[in-house]
């Protein structure tokens, strides 16, 4: 995302361009340190899971709580773990920073707030009711941060540990390991199928929308794809690919939630008014939902439905998240990366020349300058996981490999998107969100309700039978 395309809290200064994209050597530019920061968290974790050990240690997380009591046992029982963390972290942003020739000092002091802080809102995004109300870590990291900035002015040092573009660039290289392109094959050639149909036409759907109604390529994009994929994690991955406004992430993460919410309850009601099977229902649910916990929860309500409706509903209950989790935790989240890659490509070689005045064909070299390199950081962990999860089955995969090895890195992973979002959060005047309009939820929107009507008919009609022998065979 942009540095140079939103409001700082005085006195905070926008990185130097030449310090975060562009050319140079490959420990010259916050884009090559982000790769490798991310690759060695991730080659690290392989290391030690070969082994027969894990980076869960490090990796610690909020469990989950009902009871704030209970809450802050579980976070004086790993304050030992949360500190290993912070000095990782700070070691790891720290040489980078360092190498970049930024004010060290002033970062850590910084960041060691920053870290408390995101400490507390992943201890929210560990309440046991968050996922029903998608209070989702970086959410919260937003809405906390905006509030904190639109009311207090805060000092010129803290600036120096809001590095939007480096943690989320890391975040992004972290992403690439949870997602091996073995899910493609895992899920088969209906849930891929299905999933590609979806993918391409909401996207399309909301990006022309968006630009018909005037907003920037970028933000159509960074909405196109939050719409089209995964929700939070896609536009986040976006908007870095396409050095979107931050503001446009923000505004997209905001429509997905909203729509995520509102999905929850329509789409198990509609399912059951309209008789379908669990296995159709989860189907539609994992083409239609814009979250996974969202997601989630409704395929789960459905399948609570079947269960207790005394046969009045066909397949099994299980058949509902089964269904679900081939559709969007398998089939259509691959597309983070297919639409990254792509886009950045894009946005590289035909939007930057645009928005110059270059008309000129960019060559080679200067493509290569341009190009965001934290997405090939993207590439590399996820062909290195997909080479681990070639040697497991699915089944194994989950048992073992997730548990012991992606799981840990996704922890990180959401480490890195609540530190950005926080940032976000404290350098983003709530004025700027508001400008943007009416525009983006109509755009969306009309994704929405295109999506809706393409996920039904693809479920519950075209691949009808797919999806009811799954119910069938569960």
């Amino acid at each position: 995302m942009s540095d140079t395309r939103h409001t700082l809290p005085a006195g905070a200064q926008p990185s130097r361009r030449a310090s975060t994209t562009g050319g140079g050597g490959l420990f010259s530019t916050e884009d090559w340190w982000a790769v490798w920061v991310g690759l060695l968290v991730i080659v690290v974790a392989w290391a030690l899971f070969a082994s027969g050990s894990s980076i869960k240690w490090l990796a610690t997380a909020p469990a989950k709580w009902t009871d704030p009591g209970a809450a802050g046992q579980d976070l004086v029982k790993h304050l030992p773990n949360y500190i290993a963390l912070f000095v990782v972290f700070a070691v790891l942003f720290g040489v980078s920073l360092s190498v970049l020739k930024q004010r060290i000092a002033h970062f850590l002091a910084s960041f060691a707030i920053l870290f408390v802080v995101s400490v507390l809102i992943f201890e929210v995004g560990a309440w046991a009711n968050a996922s029903k109300y998608n209070l989702e870590p970086p959410l919260v990291a937003l809405a906390l941060g905006l509030l904190i900035s639109n009311v207090f002015r805060l000092p010129e040092w803290f600036s120096a540990g809001l590095r939007v573009e480096f943690y989320i660039k890391v975040g992004i290289v972290l992403l690439g390991a949870t997602l091996p392109f073995t899910l493609l094959v895992w899920a088969g050639p209906v849930a891929v199928g299905q999933a590609t149909i979806v993918s391409l036409f909401t996207f399309f759907v909301i990006f022309f929308a968006a630009k018909a109604l005037g907003l920037d390529k970028r933000f159509a994009a960074v909405l196109g794809v939050g719409g089209a994929v995964c929700g939070v994690s896609a536009a986040i991955a976006i908007a870095g690919a396409v050095r979107a406004k931050r503001e446009h992430a923000s505004v997209a993460i905001t429509l997905v939630i909203l729509w995520a919410i509102v999905m929850i309850f329509v789409l198990p009601f509609a399912s059951r008014s309209l008789g379908l099977s669990t296995a159709v229902a989860g189907a539609w649910i994992g083409t239609s939902e814009f979250a996974d916990a969202a997601g989630i929860a409704a395929a789960q309500a459905y399948g609570d439905f079947a269960k207790h409706a005394g046969g009045a509903i066909a397949g099994s209950p299980e058949a509902s998240l089964q269904a679900f989790t081939l559709m969007k935790v398998v089939g259509r989240d691959i597309w983070i990366g297919i639409w990254a890659f792509l886009l950045a490509i894009v946005a590289t070689t035909r939007w930057e020349s645009s928005e110059s005045g270059v008309t000129a064909k960019a060559d080679a070299r200067e493509i290569w300058a341009r190009f965001p390199k934290f997405v090939i950081g993207f590439v590399i962990a996820s062909a290195l996981v997909t080479w681990i999860a070639s040697h497991y089955s699915l089944a194994d995969y989950r048992k073992v490999v997730t548990p012991e090895f992606v799981a840990p890195i996704t922890a990180l992973r959401t480490w890195a998107f609540i530190f950005c979002f926080f940032s976000i959060g404290l350098t983003t005047r709530v004025r700027s969100l508001a400008a943007t309009g009416i525009k983006p939820f109509i755009a969306f929107t009309a994704g929405v309700a295109v999506n809706i009507a393409t996920g039904y008919a693809l479920s519950a009609h075209v691949f009808a039978p797919y999806w009811n022998s799954l119910g069938q065979g569960s």
